[in-house]
């Protein structure tokens, strides 16, 4: 098989399903005490702001823009924040590994799926190890946190799992954010259950609880909703939020998709990681938002790479940092075929 084209219908279902996080206020000498944990419910706050935001024709009028810079810069939105008298967040989620990486859920093309099914099987049972290591390394260093992390007194996270019979315990602070490998051995034994479960040997959901000594009563960062079109003078902020937790509703939590995205945070491959020193999330063509990036480019995006690869003629090109990339994007999941835009 010489030449292979991407059939026109080809996807992959995630294979790291995530729960929605659900975010806790207590205290962290009570870790590990269930019962002294309370959900954090959302509350409104409205105020009074000063604007700041002005456009250019604005900024070269005098008179307009003092008009415009004593009107007041009305705010409402949602807010969350630890109870008074307690430090500490909790941040719970499950995580679902899933097996069969080798198997499209759907393929229009039997010869394409045949050579796909042998090369990836090959990987899977070889160098798989890379990738669940690196997940588990971002476990244990709670990237998922988001902002909630960054200069919090002390973070801990704790993994549990019917195959463990005393929790793994993690210092998020020993792993930081710009690596993606350690020797530790308790992330070391993590990622063997994620091995375990992407290799179908054992049926892997972990329950990760994940804890920021943030201080009394500070505020807490949950999943920012989008809205569109939002008319002038309603809302305009809308966190993220769950019913039915403990018998509370309007329970601060964190989307599934952002615990996903720091998960996936691994590609430390891309060609101008030196310069950055920040691995990204695994994209197809290396896109990262905040920054307006995309760091792959067509000579080393997904597909092209997984065509590569799936070529006789050509797949002794690739690197094997180039297959960890196209295996983590078939973990990612998504919709591939050629008529994709």
């Amino acid at each position: 098989m010489s030449i292979i084209k991407l059939p026109s219908v080809l996807a992959f279902e995630r294979k790291l399903e995530p729960s929605d996080g659900v975010m806790f206020s207590g205290n962290w000498q009570d870790i590990g005490n269930d019962k002294k944990w309370q959900p954090i419910e959302l509350f409104e706050r409205r105020n009074r702001a000063v604007k700041s935001n002005f456009t250019q024709e604005v900024l070269e009028d005098e008179e307009t823009l003092q008009k415009q810079i004593a009107e007041a810069n009305l705010s409402w939105g949602d807010d969350g924040s630890l109870n008074h008298g307690q430090d500490t967040l909790r941040l719970s989620f499950s995580l679902r590994v899933v097996a069969g990486i080798q198997n499209p859920t759907a393929c229009n093309n039997v010869e394409f799926e045949s050579r796909f099914k042998e090369v990836i099987a090959g990987y899977v049972q070889g160098d798989l190890q890379e990738l669940a290591a690196r997940y588990a390394y971002n476990i244990a260093n709670g990237r998922f946190l988001w902002r909630n992390r960054v200069n919090a007194q002390q973070l801990k996270i704790l993994v549990g799992t019917s195959e463990l019979s005393n929790k793994l315990k993690f210092n998020a602070y020993d792993f930081p954010l710009s690596g993606t490998t350690t020797n530790d051995k308790n992330v070391a034994q993590l990622a063997q259950l994620i091995l375990a479960g992407f290799k179908g040997e054992k049926n892997t959901v972990l329950k990760v609880e994940a804890f920021a000594q943030l201080g009394d009563a500070q505020r807490v960062w949950p999943s920012q909703e989008m809205v569109l079109n939002a008319a002038k003078g309603e809302k305009s902020r809308h966190l993220f939020s769950l019913n039915g937790v403990q018998g509370k509703d309007n329970v601060a939590a964190m989307h599934c998709e952002k615990i996903g995205n720091a998960l996936r945070t691994i590609d430390d491959w891309y060609p101008k990681f030196e310069q950055t020193n920040k691995p990204i999330a695994i994209e197809a063509y290396g896109s990262v938002t905040q920054r307006g990036v995309a760091y792959r480019s067509t000579r080393n995006d997904f597909k092209t790479l997984l065509l590569k690869w799936l070529s006789s003629e050509t797949s002794s090109q690739l690197t094997e940092q180039d297959k960890h990339f196209v295996v983590a994007m078939l973990i990612r999941g998504g919709v591939f075929g050629e008529g994709e835009s």
